[in-house]
C-alpha cells in the first residue's frame, strides 16, 4: 500500500542539525496519521506515494518545523513561586502556571526550565527545536488504512516531537 491522505504510516528516522549533529533516533516504528495533525506538512509531502522499505532524506526550515525562536516567550519569575523539588528541563503547561508568575506570559504555550539561580527562574514557551533547521531521515516500515476513530480524532495517538509538561504545577489538576 502507498501513502496517501488518511492512512496510517509506522515510521522510524534520525533526526539532526545541519552540522549532522544526532537530535532523536527513533528506532521502533511509530504510527502517525498522514492527513491529521501528526506531522509537519513537509514531511506529509515528502511521504506521499511511498511504500513500507522507503527512505525519505529532508531539511526542514525553522518555518516549516518548530518555528523562530521568539525572545519574547521567555520569563524571569519569582524561585519562590516555584516547588523546591524544581530541576532544569521540567516543563509547566502556560494555563497551569503557578499563581504570581507574569500575566503576559501566554496560556497556551508549554514553558521549560531553562535555568535556575536562587531568586529567580527562567520560564522557556519556546519549542526546544525552535529556530533550528533540522535534518530528518525517515524509514517507512508498514502503510495501513486509518481507522474512522484516527480520522475523526485527526491522530493515531502521537504527535511528531509533541512534548508534555514532567512537572505538575501547583493548583493544576492535570497534566496536558
Amino acid at each position: 500500500m502507498k501513502i496517501t491522505e488518511q492512512c496510517v504510516a509506522a515510521l522510524s528516522w534520525t533526526l539532526s542539525d545541519t552540522l549532522g549533529e544526532e537530535l532523536d533516533v527513533l528506532q521502533d516504528p511509530v504510527e502517525f496519521l498522514i492527513g491529521g495533525d501528526d506531522l509537519f506538512q513537509i514531511i506529509e509531502d515528502a511521504l506521499q506515494g511511498c511504500s513500507a522499505g522507503d527512505t525519505v532524506k529532508l531539511q526542514i526550515e525553522p518555518e516549516q518545523g518548530f518555528g523562530e525562536y521568539n525572545e519574547q516567550l521567555v520569563f524571569l519569575e519569582s524561585r519562590a513561586l516555584f516547588p523546591d523539588e524544581l530541576e532544569e528541563g521540567m516543563s509547566f503547561d502556560g494555563s497551569a502556571l503557578p499563581a504570581g508568575c507574569n500575566p503576559d506570559a501566554p496560556h497556551d504555550a508549554l514553558y521549560t526550565v531553562t535555568e535556575i539561580y536562587p531568586e529567580h527562574v527562567v520560564l522557556d514557551g519556546n519549542h526546544p527545536l525552535a529556530g533550528i533547521a533540522l535534518r530528518l531521515s525517515l524509514t517507512v516500515r508498514a502503510v495501513r488504512e486509518a481507522t474512522e476513530e484516527e480520522i475523526g480524532s485527526g491522530t493515531a495517538g502521537t504527535g511528531f516531537f509533541r512534548i508534555t509538561p514532567m512537572l505538575q504545577a501547583p493548583g493544576s489538576d492535570s497534566l496536558h
